[in-house]
């Protein structure tokens, strides 16, 4: 109970001293020209005015990069846990799931100089190819290597929920006359349904929450655009330079990194909400 009531505590503490630095931004500049402005470039003009501060070229980059690699990681992550669990011999399995698990245990930097090393000069080359221009940073390279990288969270929750059915399901379904796919689609994937939500919200977090792979990737540009050929920035790309170095925090740039925080824990606890309702609403009506 004291570690349960500790782990709360904490929370509590985390979410009050956010929400306490960013009314102290809000207090400087107004909330609907934060949410809804274009132009990102925090400054403070001579006459004390606070401009630059409009948010959106910083929540389309983090959703564009976010929905890149999650067209990666969920498709990619849901076949590999239905080929380990449904078709791969024990031996196999044994083998491929801890090499595919020592994905999420690698450092994030070392995905970034995949990115920037390697990924990046073939997109461009590839791109070239079409005559096709697309930028040294781009939001396609950070999204596809954050793919690879919550991978192994999308693909071993699946398959662990996969494998922990019982056979019945299984031997029901085939003695019906199913195929193995059809098991599988029908019978099997709806029967996880609830693991397959919190395998998706987990990924979701940790691509919303990737900072190092977007910096080298991607870059520092606040772009206002939907292109994935163009350098973007992300909300916690921006959080980060914000707060590195020695700053003082009685300045409306500096507290905007807790503007950005207090947007995102918004976000994301709209999310989990959705995703949990999603999950009672689906147990509800099949059982």
């Amino acid at each position: 109970m004291l570690c349960a009531l500790g782990a709360v505590v904490i929370t509590i503490g985390i979410v009050v001293s956010l929400i306490g630095e960013a009314f102290r931004f809000f207090a400087r500049v107004n909330v609907f020209d934060f949410i809804f402005g274009l132009n990102w470039a925090p400054h403070t003009l001579e006459s004390g005015e606070e401009i630059g501060f409009g948010a959106i070229p910083l929540f389309t980059g983090t959703a564009l990069i976010t929905l890149i690699a999650m067209a990666v990681a969920v498709p990619c992550g849901v076949m590999v846990a239905v080929y380990l669990s449904e078709y791969a011999s024990p031996k196999i399995r044994q083998t491929l799931k801890p090499l595919l698990e020592t994905l999420a245990g690698i450092p994030t930097l070392v995905y970034g100089f995949f990115a920037v090393a390697t990924l990046g000069p073939l997109i461009r080359d590839v791109a070239g190819f079409f005559n096709l221009s697309i930028a040294s940073e781009s939001a396609l390279c950070a999204g596809l290597v954050m793919g690879v990288m919550i991978l192994p969270y999308m693909s071993s929750l699946c398959e662990d929920a996969l494998h922990s059915l019982p056979t019945t399901l299984r031997e029901g379904s085939m003695g019906l006359g199913a195929t193995p796919s059809e098991t599988i689609i029908r019978v099997l994937l709806p029967a996880i349904f609830p693991s397959l939500m919190a395998a998706f919200l987990l990924s979701l977090s940790r691509a919303i929450g990737e900072t190092m792979i977007v910096v080298m990737a991607a870059g520092l540009a606040a772009n206002l655009s939907f292109n994935p050929f163009e350098a973007v920035t992300t909300v916690t790309v921006q959080i980060v330079s914000l707060l590195t170095g020695d700053q003082a925090f009685d300045n409306a740039k500096t507290l905007a990194a807790f503007g950005l925080g207090f947007v995102l824990f918004i976000l994301t606890l709209f999310l989990n909400i959705l995703a949990l309702y999603g999950v009672k609403r689906y147990q509800r009506i099949y059982g």
